[in-house]
C-alpha cells in the first residue's frame, strides 16, 4: 500500500485588501472594499473582514455593498501591485516545496509528501515565513488530496490551519453543506435539495447507480467527491491562461472616444501585468456588455506573442470598431490577452521600433511602480475611427 500524499492548500486571506492595508495603515480594521468603480456600478473584488461583518462579500455589486455598510470605503484596485506581491509569495513557496501549483493570484496547492515533517508543521512554518517576510495573513488546509485540502482551508478561514488525517476525509466532509463541493452551484444545489440531499454526507450515502441515473457521469464524479476521493496530482507547471482587465461604467457610454480612452487604459493595465509576470500572449479578446446585460466577446490571433500596450490596444480597438455600432450604449468594456507563455518574440533584423517601444514601456513601468499608477497618464489623442 502506497504512503498517503501530503497536500497543502494556502489562501492569502482577503488578499487585495491585505495588500492595501500594508500600503495604508489607516485602512486597518475599517470596512472597505477593493472595487473598480467607487460610484457603485462595479463589483467587489475583495472585502475587508470589517466589511464582511456587514454582509459584504466578493463579487457583490458595489452598490449593494454601499447600502449594506454605510460609510464603506471603496479603494480602486492596483492589479500590478497585487500580481507583484503574489509572485513574491509564490517564489517563497517554490523555494520550500518540490511541487507548487498556483490556481489563482491568491491561492496555491503544494505537494510536500517527501518532507519528513508532518504536514501541519510544514504549513505552520510557511505561514510564519509569509507573515514575517510579507506581513500577509494566510489560511491553510492539510490533507491527502487537493479536494479535501482546499475545503479544509475554506472551513478554517480566516487565519485557520485545518488538518484532515488520511482516512478521515468522508467524516470531515459529511456535515458540510453540499455546496462546499466543487462543481455544485445554486442550480445543482436546488436540484439536490429536491432529493433531500443537503449535506455532503447525504450525498455520499446515495447509491452510485442512482446518482448516475439522476445526473449521468457527473453523478458518479459527485459521489466520489462526497467520499473525499481525488487523485489529481499537483501540477507544478500550470500557467495562467489569460490576463484581463475590465470596467463597468457608472452610466452607459455611447461616445466612441470615451470607449477608446477606456480601452487604452485597460490595455495599458494588462500590458503592465504581463510584463511584470514575464508573459506574453497571442490572442487579444474584447468584451462588451450592452445595457440589457447581453455580453459579447470578440477575439483576434496574432502572428507573434505580445506584452505591448500599443499592440494590445490596436487589436482591441479594431475589434471594437467591428463589434460596436456608433451610439449603442455600452455598460461594460474589457480586454484580455490569452494563450499566454514565456515572453519570446522573433525580431526582424531591423525591428528597431519594437525595441524602442519596449525600452519606453520598461521606463514607464518603473516610474509607475515607484510613484503609483497615476504618475504617468496618456494624453487624449482621439484622431481616428468614425463615430
Amino acid at each position: 500500500m502506497s504512503k498517503p500524499r501530503t497536500i497543502l492548500h494556502v489562501d492569502l486571506d482577503a488578499f487585495f485588501c491585505a495588500v492595501e492595508e500594508l500600503d495604508d495603515a489607516a485602512l486597518r480594521g475599517t470596512p472597505f472594499v477593493v472595487a473598480g468603480d467607487p460610484r457603485g456600478r462595479g463589483v467587489v473584488a475583495s472585502a475587508s473582514y470589517a466589511a464582511r461583518s456587514f454582509g459584504v462579500r466578493s463579487a457583490m455589486p458595489t452598490g449593494r455593498a454601499l447600502r449594506l455598510c454605510p460609510g464603506l470605503r471603496v479603494v480602486r484596485p492596483r492589479h500590478a501591485l497585487y500580481a507583484r506581491t503574489s509572485e513574491r509569495v509564490l517564489a517563497l513557496l517554490r523555494d520550500s516545496a518540490p511541487a507548487v501549483e498556483p490556481i489563482s493570484i491568491d491561492e496555491a496547492f503544494l505537494d510536500v509528501s517527501d518532507d519528513p515533517r508532518p504536514g501541519a508543521a510544514v504549513a505552520e512554518s510557511l505561514r510564519g515565513a509569509i507573515a514575517d517576510e510579507f506581513s500577509l495573513p494566510t489560511s491553510w488546509g492539510v490533507a491527502a488530496n487537493m479536494l479535501v485540502a482546499k475545503i479544509a482551508t475554506e472551513v478554517g478561514k480566516p487565519g485557520g490551519l485545518i488538518v484532515v488525517p488520511p482516512g478521515d476525509e468522508a467524516r470531515f466532509l459529511a456535515p458540510l453543506p453540499v455546496q462546499a463541493l466543487w462543481g455544485i452551484g445554486p442550480k445543482a444545489r436546488e436540484r439536490l435539495e429536491g432529493f433531500d440531499i443537503r449535506t455532503v454526507g447525504d450525498l455520499a450515502a446515495k447509491n452510485p447507480v442512482w446518482m448516475e441515473e439522476q445526473f449521468g457521469s457527473f453523478g458518479i464524479e459527485l459521489a466520489a467527491r462526497a467520499r473525499g476521493e481525488d487523485d489529481r496530482p499537483v501540477e507544478e507547471s500550470r500557467e495562467a491562461r489569460s490576463m484581463s482587465s475590465e470596467t463597468t461604467f457608472a452610466r452607459d457610454v455611447t461616445d466612441g472616444a470615451a470607449l477608446r480612452r477606456t480601452l487604452q487604459e485597460l490595455s495599458d493595465s494588462v500590458g503592465a501585468r504581463l510584463r511584470e509576470a514575464g508573459l506574453a500572449g497571442t490572442t487579444i479578446r474584447l468584451k462588451l456588455r450592452w445595457t440589457d446585460f447581453t455580453t459579447i466577446s470578440r477575439q483576434s490571433a496574432l502572428d507573434q506573442p505580445t506584452d505591448q500596450d500599443g499592440e494590445i490596444y490596436r487589436v482591441a480597438a479594431g475589434l471594437l470598431e467591428r463589434a460596436w455600432k456608433a451610439g449603442r450604449p455600452v455598460r461594460l468594456i474589457g480586454v484580455a490577452v490569452a494563450q499566454l507563455g514565456p515572453k519570446l518574440r522573433q525580431l526582424a533584423l531591423f525591428d528597431r521600433t519594437w525595441q524602442a517601444d519596449e525600452k519606453l514601456l520598461a521606463a514607464i513601468d518603473s516610474i509607475r511602480s515607484r510613484y503609483g499608477a497615476d504618475a504617468l497618464r496618456r494624453g487624449r489623442t482621439d484622431r481616428r475611427r468614425p463615430e
